[in-house]
């Protein structure tokens, strides 16, 4: 992995880890789904813009469209939309620290439904996530946590993991930016439709909301995700998910920092075994990533 692999992962996981805390800004003052679809489009008319200025092609093969409209459906309209919701009642580092075990459920799905091998640093790695995130929720629970907003962020992490499976096919064959724009688009369909017949428009305007809104629609919402489909088209998909590991530290700092979220001991050692257990099973899959064919579109990059 070289030095522009790491600096670009580094940038995704402190990229996505902000995204919680500057959500749960926005859904604190206005409908989540309202703001989640506006978000989308916006960052979406943006993404396919400059990819058209860039050259870049509506012509998408059929895996890129296939794997472009799950990832958007998926990704945005579930994962993000079920976690916009969410975030109405738990915290932000809570809501961060549930959507980094994605790795996991991952992990636990492919042995679970497809019989994937688990090396024992993988098996290993899953019970120790399972074990940090049981401390983390058992000190949450008693405090008076949400378990409506916990089910609810769990199943933003289900959807995705689904995600994540189609990324491969999304990122070779080209027009990063332009696949883009147009997830973040399909995102934002998905969320109206669901926001039209059940929300209320109404907005508590300040200059905390449209800065927290700026930024998740340029940041989190655009430029992450291009840097992610980036990453993982120059190394693949399973080292591109090890950066993962820092999405628990991240999530709890940025939202200990900017919302002062507290923090107990429960989170701060639940926190360090989930990324301990993330990163072990991300370790555990890199002999087989290293072995596997390149597939077409893909680069090859070896480690230095």
């Amino acid at each position: 992995m070289d030095l522009r692999a790491i600096g670009m992962g580094l940038a995704f996981a402190l990229m996505w880890s902000s995204a919680f805390t500057s959500a749960r800004m926005i859904v604190t003052a206005a409908p989540p789904l309202y703001a989640l679809s506006l978000r989308f489009l916006i960052s979406g008319l943006l993404g396919v813009a400059i990819a058209l200025a860039l050259g870049q092609s509506w012509r998408l093969t059929r895996g890129q469209w296939r794997a472009t409209i799950v990832f958007g459906i998926c990704q945005n309209a579930l994962y993000l939309g079920l976690n916009f919701v969410a975030m109405q009642w738990v915290q932000a580092s809570l809501a961060a620290i549930v959507a980094s075990t994605m790795p996991l459920v991952v992990a636990f799905a492919g042995w679970l439904l497809f019989g994937e091998k688990v090396r024992p640093l993988g098996l290993a790695g899953l019970v120790a996530g399972v074990a940090g995130v049981a401390i983390i929720m058992g000190a949450r629970l008693q405090a008076g946590v949400s378990v409506t907003g916990i089910v609810f962020c769990g199943l933003a992490v289900v959807a995705l993991a689904a995600a994540t499976l189609s990324v491969r096919q999304a990122a070779s064959g080209g027009n990063l930016m332009m696949i883009v724009g147009l997830q973040l688009l399909i995102g934002a369909a998905g969320v109206a439709l669901v926001a039209v017949p059940t929300e209320t428009w109404h907005v508590e305007w300040s200059v905390r909301l449209g800065l927290a809104f700026l930024y998740t629609t340029l940041v989190p919402g655009l430029a992450a995700t291009w840097v992610w489909f980036a990453l993982v088209h120059r190394i693949g998909a399973v080292r591109a998910a090890t950066f993962h590991f820092l999405n628990p530290f991240f999530g709890v700092v940025i939202a200990a920092f900017f919302l002062h979220e507290g923090l107990g001991v429960a989170d701060v050692i639940g926190v360090a075994i989930v990324a301990a257990g993330i990163l072990a099973v991300q370790l555990s899959k890199q002999p087989g990533a290293a072995a596997r064919p390149v597939a077409a579109g893909e680069k090859r990059v070896t480690s230095s």
